[in-house]
């Protein structure tokens, strides 16, 4: 169903005071959307962000659609009920690296695997924001804040690497730095037809500021970022570098001594063994892949519900609530 109204970006800004720290990244995210979903034409009543705990969740206070501010981690298993229940809905959660990978990586992991028809962001901060700067589920080894001041010792989960992992259809990533990459990427969500993973790299400039410094820093991204167009060769650093593929072993070529464009490895977004490859550039060595690293097209699993519901009221017919109650199958427990 398309919006019988032209929209724009304030028509989907809430009344709500915007009560995140001064300079976090979630402005720029809360932005982008805002902006974005004017020009996917859905009307704003068949739009609703469901989110968990943590400064990511306050998100739906400020969207001028339907929303839930959920459970701690709940966000996937309330928006797939509700996906379930209206399957027309343009749904959308919107989770962090604590409340989607610690509390709520079962769930996260499981609505990945079964396609269930949503869009998930997951604001990467590396760190506990709400709760005051505990490692997360993201921080890297070695990391000191207030819950391991010598250092953390937990080996850090990859999202990309385990949304893939988890048989995701579509998993992306993006940058709070990057508005007109990130509003490509949730265009591209939306339009994908099964459960959209997204990875959006957000500074939390109170308790773990510059830790994307590589990536947003402008005399120091381009040597760090890696840009993925589809059917396009590999090739980062202003032009100076490309990556190609030695069996299933990725190299960097130094295309200016003369190494050939024509040998570079050239993105498939529809391969699933070279989407794991670009998860595991998460090191110093690699440039880190920004676009969207894989997508598929797949059953989604609430359609494979309304069609098992249809089968069954064929066969069965749609059956009585009141009868089923008061049935056969039905007894009273007397004192």
């Amino acid at each position: 169903m398309e919006a019988t109204e032209k929209l724009n970006a304030r028509d989907f800004s809430s009344d709500q005071e915007v009560k995140w720290c001064p300079g976090c990244g979630d402005y720029s995210i809360l932005k982008q959307m805002q902006s974005v979903l004017p020009e996917m034409g859905i009307p704003r009543e068949n739009i609703v962000f469901i989110s968990g705990i943590g400064c990511s969740s306050r998100f739906p206070y400020y969207m001028n659609t339907y929303g839930m501010h959920s459970i701690h981690g709940r966000a996937p298993a309330v928006a797939t009920g509700l996906k379930l229940s209206n399957p027309d809905l343009s749904v959308w959660v919107i989770t962090g690296d604590g409340d989607g990978m610690s509390i709520g990586g079962n769930h996260l992991i499981h609505v990945l695997r079964r396609n269930v028809d949503l869009n998930i962001l997951l604001f990467n901060n590396q760190i506990y924001g709400l709760t005051k700067g505990q490692y997360s589920p993201t921080s890297e080894v070695g990391k000191k804040t207030k819950s391991s001041p010598i250092g953390s010792l937990d080996h850090p989960f990859n999202p990309a690497a385990l949304a893939l992992g988890s048989d995701a259809t579509f998993v992306a990533r993006s940058i709070d730095r990057d508005p007109k990459h990130m509003r490509s990427i949730l265009a591209a969500a939306e339009a994908h037809k099964g459960s959209s993973f997204v990875e959006v790299y957000q500074n939390c400039n109170v308790f773990n500021d510059g830790t994307f410094l590589n990536f947003t820093d402008k005399k120091l991204k381009d040597a760090y970022i890696l840009h993925l167009e589809e059917g396009q060769p590999l090739i980062y650093d202003e032009g100076k570098k490309g990556i190609r593929l030695n069996g299933l072993k990725p190299e960097i070529v130094n295309l200016e001594d003369g190494a050939s464009a024509n040998d570079l490895w050239i993105h498939d977004s529809k391969d699933p063994t070279k989407a794991y490859i670009l998860s595991r550039f998460f090191d110093a060595n690699f440039p880190r892949p920004f676009g969207i690293l894989y997508q598929e097209d797949r059953p989604c699993y609430e359609d494979g519900v309304v069609d098992q519901i249809e089968r069954a009221q064929a066969v069965q017919g749609e059956g009585d609530l009141d009868a089923l109650l008061e049935g056969s199958r039905s007894w009273e427990v007397e004192a």
